[in-house]
């Protein structure tokens, strides 16, 4: 909890360097194709400056997540954010997790008036680092009006670069044993699954924005992967978890799982 908290509190106190962090770090869009029920696939590109790296949706010990608000956007409707697996970048006292150099994130945009174009405007608030951390804002606007059904290269690779699934990568069993300490709760879940490669890391997503979740401990056992976590709730408040709605995702060296809902332990 400690080092969870102090990392975001750190990070929410730098102050905006708006100028130098367009210099740190490059959006455009990517117009995509047109998927076969009408809706559409299309891309953001985010290039960083050598040295630098942005975040993954769950940002580890320290660092801003990305943030997306699509509001005066037109003829879209939904925005679905196809993560590719990050890296896990781990330091002395600290791990992070994320992207350096480029990554594209595929986005499944659902549109009410289907043929039609969609004009996007998006302000992406994330965060940049280096030996230094800046907060950084993108603000990105165009048209996709494109008419093929061909996929993009890029944005393809990106997509096959998401984690697999538990059923494509094999797991046989997830349950999860919640316990109490105080007003927080711990959790511990059991991955049955292979080996995804080198020094494995377990991230764990509640699915509720107002629940804290603290770095795994994570250790294997033959086939089974253990985490461990501590939740809480970010105004003090009380706990409740709904195993349902519990995300893990296994990071290894040779590939990432995604994992929805577990059993009771």
């Amino acid at each position: 909890m400690t080092r969870k908290l102090l990392g975001l509190m750190a990070a929410a106190l730098l102050a905006p360097m708006p100028a130098f962090a367009m210099e740190v770090i490059h959006g455009e869009i990517l117009q995509g194709w047109v998927l076969p029920d009408g809706n559409r696939m299309a891309a953001i590109r985010m290039t960083v400056k050598p040295g630098w790296k942005t975040y993954w949706r769950a940002p580890g010990d320290m660092g801003i997540p990305p943030s997306f608000d699509w509001s005066g956007s037109r003829n879209l409707s939904a925005v679905a954010v196809e993560w590719p697996a990050p890296t896990v970048f781990r330091e002395t006292n600290l791990t992070t997790i994320g992207y350096k150099d480029q990554v594209v994130l595929p986005l499944r945009i659902t549109v009410p008036e289907k043929g039609a174009p969609v004009t996007m405007n998006t302000t992406i608030d994330l965060g940049v680092c280096s030996d230094i951390c800046v907060p950084a804002s993108l603000e990105l606007s165009g048209v996709i009006n494109t008419t093929t059904t061909r996929a993009d290269p890029a944005i393809a690779a990106s997509l096959a670069q998401r984690p697999y699934s538990a059923k494509e990568a094999r797991v046989s069993d997830v349950t999860c044993t919640i316990g109490r300490t105080g007003e927080d709760l711990t959790l511990d879940a059991a991955i049955t699954v292979p080996p995804s490669g080198g020094q494995e890391l377990v991230v764990i997503e509640t699915g509720n924005p107002d629940l804290w979740v603290s770095e795994a401990d994570t250790t294997r056992k033959g086939n089974t992967l253990h985490a461990r976590v501590d939740v809480g709730h970010v105004s003090g408040g009380p706990v409740a978890l709904n195993r349902s709605h519990i995300r893990m995702t296994v990071l290894g060296s040779n590939q990432a799982v995604d994992i929805v809902g577990c059993n009771a332990g």
